[in-house]
């Protein structure tokens, strides 16, 4: 009786060991994206900008795309984004498009902002946050460099002066 009570004790262990091990795979591993890389055929998305248009990563084949992830909340952000938009005024014309993604939140917050500093490039709205688990971002912001063939030259995890963009800008330009 004793050793019937054992075998059926440690058995129920055994399976509740296992679903926990599943479980905590599933939810913190399994899911994991594993971070873009310098190198890497950027992945492709698609959002809506802030006029409600849906913009598709692919539609900029052939250009090169600043692609930068970042929140009203970020204060390096509010720091870059005005010489994002210099450089951006400077470069559009020369097959450089800049691609701001902003994740997770509202679109009247990032309306706001965006007025605010008067930014002129599209900002793209990531409401689940897909595209920025997609590229594996962790701080923000972040920006990636893609070349005009849609691949990965650069990766940046802060900030970025106007002189830094305008060099990122000449490393990409097709």
């Amino acid at each position: 009786m004793k050793k019937n009570r054992l075998i059926m004790r440690t058995s129920i262990l055994v399976i509740i060991a296992i679903a926990l091990g599943y479980t905590f795979f599933t939810t913190f591993l399994g899911d994991a994206h594993s971070p873009v890389k310098i190198g890497d055929q950027a992945p492709s998305f698609v959002l809506t900008d802030m006029n409600g248009k849906t913009v598709e990563l692919e539609d900029y084949r052939g250009k090169g795309v600043f692609l930068n992830f970042w929140a009203t909340y970020c204060e390096p952000c509010k720091a870059e984004m005005p010489a994002m938009d210099k450089n951006y005024q400077k470069y559009k014309d020369e097959g450089v498009e800049i691609l701001a993604v902003n994740v997770n939140e509202p679109e009247l917050t990032a309306r706001r902002f965006v007025e605010r500093y008067s930014l002129s490039f599209p900002i793209l709205l990531d409401k689940s946050s897909e595209v920025f688990k997609a590229y594996g971002v962790g701080p923000i912001p972040t920006t990636f460099l893609i070349d005009k063939d849609g691949k990965v030259v650069d990766r940046y995890t802060e900030s970025r002066s106007e002189e830094a963009i305008a060099q990122d800008m000449e490393q990409i330009k097709p």
